[in-house]
């Protein structure tokens, strides 16, 4: 069966632009981490000794398989099409996942594991949704699915997640180092909405928008490129023993990158 990569995936800047209801509106570039990515596959219930259950996943997982957003984006992916064949696909093969992303990392693990099993169904099943129909139904799962649905290597994503716009540039050589720190994004978030609210105004987000990576990470500390920091290392306090200077911080954590100069 072909193996399919789901990539990695750091923010380069995040940057918190507002409110809308109870989300957090965000400005952030996402960059893909080609060296770290799941690898997904369908394999056939009966070598997954999973017959009897209605959806099996294999892999190295914490989370109850309801939870988890293979499971959801199938659900979502039901639901918009209605396709019989989905439904037969998944009762003859379970999805085979070889982790190499961490979880509760800010690497979008999850997401991207969520948006390539969007991309598998279609193609195998030859579904004709377009990368804007999959990005829409990628949503209903999560805010960074859109982004992995799109494949860009380089993206300014706004709004909640759901505005994806390509950022060409040189792709940089990432190195990333994720401490055994398990955050919770929800936590983070309520902690900097509390205590460090200061959302930035439309020129900055403009003037973020059209730099490039390579110069924001060369001229904004950490804690300048994410609003997020902050308030993850108010909630957990031991991430100061990770954090080196000169390396940058992911999403709401606990991973931190660095570019590799060649």
């Amino acid at each position: 069966m072909k193996v399919y990569k789901a990539y990695a995936k750091v923010n380069i800047f995040l940057k918190i632009t507002g409110l809308r209801d109870n989300y957090h509106e965000i400005i952030s570039r996402f960059m893909r981490v080609d060296s770290l990515y799941d690898e997904l596959s369908f394999i056939p219930k009966d070598e997954l000794g999973g017959k009897s259950q209605n959806f099996c996943i294999n892999g190295d997982f914490t989370c109850e398989v309801e939870q988890n957003t293979i499971y959801k984006a199938y659900f979502a992916l039901k639901k918009a099409t209605q396709s019989e064949a989905l439904e037969q696909l998944m009762h003859t093969y379970g999805v085979s996942v070889k982790k190499s992303i961490p979880a509760f990392a800010g690497l979008g693990g999850g997401s991207s594991d969520a948006a390539t099993y969007l991309k598998m169904c279609n193609e195998v099943l030859h579904l004709g949704l377009s990368t804007n129909e999959l990005a829409l139904v990628g949503l209903q799962v999560g805010a960074d699915v859109p982004f992995f649905i799109y494949g860009y290597a380089s993206a300014n994503v706004s709004g909640i997640g759901e505005v994806v716009e390509e950022f060409k540039e040189e792709t940089l050589d990432i190195e990333v180092f994720t401490p055994d720190v398990k955050i919770s994004t929800p936590k983070v978030y309520q902690t900097y909405r509390e205590d460090f609210y200061a959302p930035i105004d439309g020129f900055e987000r403009e003037r973020l928008k059209q730099t490039s990576s390579k110069k924001i990470l060369e001229t904004m500390d950490v804690k300048e490129a994410n609003d997020l920091f902050a308030p993850a290392l108010q909630e957990y306090k031991e991430l100061k023993n990770y954090y080196k200077q000169g390396w940058h911080f992911s999403g709401s954590g606990s991973s931190f990158f660095r570019v590799i100069e060649s």
